[in-house]
């Protein structure tokens, strides 16, 4: 289990706007990624170093948003004015997370501009709607197209500020969260207050940048 990518839900200028102020934040060049035809939604990708990534996401007018968990939260979350939605941690093997949830994984695609395709599957996004400073799981299915790989970077994460209850994202991942990252750091604050991924600082050549 691996800190995968973190996701921003798209202001209210739209996807492109929203990636450009971001990529020109951190200095890595924004790649169109797709749509997600059963979310009914899109992304565009920021590639970090480390195999890891940040996906810039906008809802669609289309039903799969309206019925899909992740359509539901990119929705509510840009129609709060946009912002930092949450995190995902990549895992080798999704069945037995399923079995510890007791709930089935979902699938996932999108075809890249070029045309390939990548599949993943993806459990967790209903808890992270009820509970936004849980992260979801993803298991990807066509790792070597993983969107970290869509550009070659040195910039990192180096760190997320959650508010919220570390013991309680323990429980969700049955093991202490920063057991995701050896490189990343791990802040909570404000453990009664909202919860969600409120900050992301990354290390880049011009030092560090927080979002």
């Amino acid at each position: 289990m691996r800190v995968d990518h973190v996701s921003y839900a798209a202001e209210h200028d739209g996807l492109q706007a929203t990636a450009e102020r971001l990529s020109k934040l951190i200095g890595v060049d924004p790649v169109d990624g797709g749509i997600h035809p059963r979310f009914g939604t899109r992304n565009v990708v920021l590639p970090l170093a480390h195999e890891r990534y940040v996906e810039v996401v906008e809802v669609l007018d289309h039903p799969a948003s309206d019925k899909a968990p992740f359509g539901q939260a990119v929705r509510a979350r840009s129609e709060a004015g946009g912002g930092w939605l949450g995190w995902v941690v990549r895992v080798d093997d999704i069945r037995p997370y399923e079995r510890r949830l007791g709930r089935e994984s979902v699938e996932g695609n999108r075809h890249r501009p070029d045309g390939v395709e990548l599949r993943w599957r993806q459990l967790g996004v209903k808890g992270l709607m009820a509970d936004p400073q849980l992260p979801f799981f993803v298991e990807w299915e066509t790792p070597d197209c993983h969107p970290s790989r869509a550009a070659t970077t040195n910039v990192t994460i180096e760190s997320l500020q959650i508010a919220g209850d570390p013991d309680r994202v323990r429980d969700w991942l049955d093991q202490p969260v920063d057991h995701t990252s050896s490189v990343i750091d791990f802040s909570f604050v404000a453990p009664r207050g909202t919860p969600g991924l409120l900050a992301v600082t990354f290390e880049t050549p011009d030092g560090p940048v927080t979002v």
